[in-house]
Order: structure tokens, then sequence, then C-alpha cells
């Protein structure tokens, strides 16, 4: 079991209803309780998600059965609590979405809404549709948190833009994480935004300047400051293995949160898909806009995030941990809830083999993927 502490040998974890529960006296099980024997396997806290677009074949900017169908996906892969990113469209179709997404936030199925766009760059957009994009008047960006009805988690900005500070200021105000990504922002720029309140790097390295020797842009800015958790997608597709050991380096494993960035496409397969308003071609699991060829999202699950950065990063187990669970859910303030396994929070699981392959997932008491094991 990897714990808050550290990791633990032939550890028991009792679960009492949807919650984690104090373990019984001399480790032996309480009453009845049924006994599943998990040696040989890890056990960790279920992921969080923090930027997440869609999965299963189905977005977040669908209906709703639709996005049922993608939440679905996602926990199939240890994705136990996450946050629904919109993707850059008209104002309206933004606000009547927000509102659909609060009604499952509200249910329990969402931990919140997360809006990527309009208010980003042109210079740096990637697979947003640059006509509907706009700057992040103060004005409009409350007029999205307003629409989502108090589950707006997070907005990313282009922070340089006209009002980007300002509407920084708004969120903080707000109780909602302001995002520095798809931005052009120099060094300086950053550091304001900082200042005023943004605390989150969306996908850092991807959709921003290039990390230079005279001109260090927002990736040095965000790396630097203690108060900036970073967002990395580590799918070996929008990363480096050196640009996310530097990340990890200079941020320290507190200040990392692996992230999908999924559209449709994840935990599906290859083919065309919409993201947004703009078409996809998915081919050998990345995802490419048709028009233009940018990167669009990922076909990401996190618990392939989760085996990368273990076998072929060989970063610490209990690193990867944090930055899948401990660290997203206290940046939503929900580590009182999730996050860890720890009695009186939510008993959501993820069991992975020796290879560290899923094997089972349980979500507030209730096996999801159930690893058939007694």
């Amino acid at each position: 079991m990897v714990l808050p502490t550290g990791t633990v040998p032939g550890g028991r974890v009792t679960i009492d209803g949807t919650r984690i529960a104090p373990n019984a006296p001399h480790g032996t099980p309480r009453g009845t309780a049924h006994a599943v024997d998990v040696t040989g396997h890890w056990l960790v806290p279920g992921f969080v998600d923090l930027h997440n677009h869609g999965g299963g074949g189905a977005s977040f900017s669908g209906t709703a059965d639709e996005v049922q169908q993608a939440i679905r996906a996602h926990r199939r892969h240890g994705t136990t609590t996450l946050v629904a990113s919109t993707v850059t469209d008209d104002m309206d179709v933004l606000v009547r979405q927000a509102g659909l997404l609060s009604e499952l936030a509200e249910q329990g199925d969402l931990a919140g809404i997360h809006f990527e766009g309009p208010f980003i760059s042109p210079c740096r957009k990637g697979a947003h549709a640059e006509g509907l994009l706009r700057d992040p008047d103060p004005a409009e960006v409350r007029k999205l948190v307003d629409a989502a009805r108090g589950r707006a988690k997070m907005v990313t900005l282009a922070t340089e833009l006209p009002g980007g500070i300002d509407s920084v200021r708004l969120l903080a105000e707000h109780g909602v994480i302001a995002a520095v990504g798809h931005t052009d922002a120099t060094y300086e720029q950053t550091v304001a935004a900082i200042a005023a309140g943004a605390t989150v790097a969306t996908h850092l390295f991807n959709a921003m300047p290039p990390l230079g020797h005279r001109a260090p842009g927002p990736i040095a800015a965000l790396l630097e400051d203690e108060r900036v958790t970073v967002e990395l997608i580590n799918d070996g597709v929008h990363l480096h293995p050196a640009a996310l050991e530097l990340a990890f380096h200079r941020a320290g494993a507190g200040r990392v949160a692996f992230v999908t960035d999924a559209m449709d496409a994840a935990g599906t397969g290859d083919g065309r898909y919409l993201l947004g308003p703009l078409e996809v071609e998915v081919s050998e699991g990345v995802a490419r806009l048709v028009e233009g060829g940018a990167i669009a999202g990922s076909t990401l699950t996190l618990d392939r995030a989760f085996k990368r950065a273990v076998t072929v990063d060989r970063l610490p187990v209990e690193d990867v941990v944090a930055a899948l669970s401990a660290n997203p859910a206290r940046l939503l303030g929900l580590a009182d809830r999730v996050g860890s396994l720890e009695p009186g929070k939510d008993a959501d699981l993820v069991l992975l083999d020796e290879n560290f392959d899923l094997k089972g997932v349980m979500r507030q008491g209730v096996w999801v993927v159930d690893p058939g094991l007694g």
C-alpha cells in the first residue's frame, strides 16, 4: 500500500460502506467482513484528473449521456475523481454546457468544470478554433463562472492578453483556479500573473514559448514559484523524458499533477473524432487536427501515465502517486475526501499488478473494475 507516509508491504485497508475505516485491532477483519487477498499487488489511491475533455468515444462537450459515457471510460482506467474540461466554442454554447456539467457535478459524478478557452492566445492556440478566441474580459470570464453555479474549478487563460491580470484576480476572489496556458507570455508577464493569483500551469511546456537562455518565458517562471502546480501530460508524445525530469527536479514531487488532456479517443482507438468544432485524426494513438496537424489533446488514461512514470521515467512510486492523487486533490480542495488511503476518506482505490498494469478499481466502496480475487 502506498500511504502518505510511504509504502507499506503487507498492509490492509478496511472498507465500511463508501469510506475507508480504521483497521480493526491486530489487523483482524471486523465482524463478517468479506476479505479480498491482493498479495503481490500495489494498492494506491484513486486517480484525480484535473484536465480531461472526454474518452470512450464521447466528449464533455456532448449530451448528458455522452458525458456519463466519458466518465465511465476513465473510471475503468482508475480515475475516480474527474474534472470535465471544455474546449473553445461560442460563449452561448459554453454557458449551456456549463449548466449541464454543473448538474452532473452536483450529483457527484464530476469534481467540477475546467474552462480551457476561449480566453487564450491565437499564437499558441493548439487545437482551439482561432475564430472563436477572445481576450479574457473579466465580465465574460465571470459569465462562465456564474454559469457553472459554483462548480467552476479552473479557467485557463493567456494572462498577457488585455484583461488577463484582472481576470486572474477575479478568479482568485471567487475561489476558482487561474491557470496559465495557451500563452505567449514573457517571463515577466508570467511572474505578474502568479503574483495576481495564478496557481496552475496548464500542460507545462505545451502551447507556450520554449525555455530560452535569454528569454526564459513562462516555463521558468512557472517552475520556480512554490505557489504553482504544474500539469504534465506523460504519454511519451507531449513531453520528452528530459523535460519531465526537469519539471520534477525543479518543481519537486509536491508541485506536479499528471493529467490526461484526453479527448474522445482515449480508451477507444484510432479514427476520426471531433474536439469542439474541430476535426481530429487519431493515428497510432496520437491525436492531431485534420487541418494543420497540431496535436489535439491526447488519448492518454491515467493508468498508462502511472505505468510509464515508474517503468520508463523511473520515478519513485510514491512521487507518482502524489502526482496522480494527492497533489491534484489538494489543489481542488478535496484532500479531506480523496487523494490518499486514510481512514474517513472515500474508498477510492486502484489495484495494480507487479508490472503496474491495472487490475482493479474501486470508487466509494464499489468495484468499478472487479479484480476477481475473491
